[in-house]
């Protein structure tokens, strides 16, 4: 039918653990994203989150709020989140009525930070999968802090939980070192940046770690985890900035590459010119984007150049 609501929807279930700057990337996303042309819906998923950030299109805190479940039950924050991960799942019939209005829109779904949820807990994953029958094509995008590539052993357990992550949520998969405008205030690295984002040889972190008195005694069961790693062979990071458009723009290429997302001719325009605008200026969610036109045909021209050259 002429006019109809596209069938197929596309979005990202952004995840990680507290404090890896979810929220803030559902913000930045959405701002971004709008600015190529696209209808963007951010959905809460998270009952712990207050004082959004942005406009939020469907929140869960409507069907069920986790100080009530505490209050209610007795529980703890862990146990009252996964309480309202389960409630949830038992009333997807509520998802469902509050998204079907907004087909056609670009999904951002902020999701709980509580690690069991996308490691073993049954929930989130049952609720990433009924989407898949409602036609919705989500990419998972992973934030990890990026402060942990300053220290070996937390990397390590940063590598297990991705690898983990990544075998219990079953869906397209993008892993993020998020903050990485601020690495340099965590401490120096001992490699290259290039060595944490494509996970390289891990035998040089073990011999990092080897230099602790500490980890000394635990050298073989590091070998192990790290064996299992390179085994699996599926953890792989990009670097993430929020603020700058170029990096933004990577991580959206790689999540529209992985759901199958095909973006048409405006909006590339729109990324082309936004780009452009980006040149000189840092990045602010609510600058004013405007074409350079010079800029694009020097741009064109160089690229051009170095395809001659190849």
């Amino acid at each position: 039918m002429a006019g109809a609501a596209p069938t197929t929807a596309f979005g990202q279930a952004v995840i990680g653990p507290p404090g890896s700057g979810k929220t803030t990337y559902c913000l930045g996303m959405s701002e971004f994203l709008r600015a190529l042309g696209r209808r963007v819906a951010v959905v809460n998923l998270d009952p712990a989150n207050e004082g959004l950030p942005y406009e939020c299109a469907v929140d869960v805190g409507e069907l069920v709020g986790l100080g009530d479940v505490m209050d209610a039950l007795r529980l703890g924050p862990n146990g009252g989140l996964l309480y309202c991960m389960e409630y949830l799942e038992a009333n997807l019939d509520w998802l469902r009525a509050k998204l079907d209005p907004l087909r056609g829109h670009y999904f951002l779904f902020d999701c709980p930070g509580q690690v069991e949820l996308c490691t073993h807990h049954g929930a989130l994953r049952s609720i990433f999968s009924q989407m898949a029958h409602w036609d919705l094509r989500l990419t998972a995008v992973h934030l990890v802090d990026s402060h942990y590539c300053t220290d070996p052993a937390k990397f390590i357990s940063v590598l297990c939980t991705s690898l983990a992550t990544m075998l219990h949520v079953e869906l397209p998969h993008v892993n993020l070192l998020s903050k990485m405008d601020l690495i340099e205030h965590y401490g120096k690295l001992a490699f290259n940046l290039d060595y944490y984002t494509e996970v390289l040889d891990l035998s040089y972190l073990l011999d990092h770690l080897a230099s602790d008195p500490f980890f000394r005694h635990y050298r073989q069961l590091n070998e192990k985890l790290v064996q299992l790693i390179e085994d699996y062979s599926l953890v792989s990071f990009i670097p993430l900035n929020i603020q700058d458009k170029e990096s933004v723009q990577r991580v959206l290429q790689a999540v529209d590459k992985a759901n199958g997302y095909c973006f048409g001719v405006q909006e590339q325009r729109s990324l082309e010119a936004m780009m452009s605008a980006a040149v000189g200026a840092d990045f602010h969610f609510s600058t004013t984007l405007g074409v350079q036109e010079k800029y694009l045909a020097s741009s064109d021209q160089s690229v051009e150049q170095e395809t001659m050259q190849l």
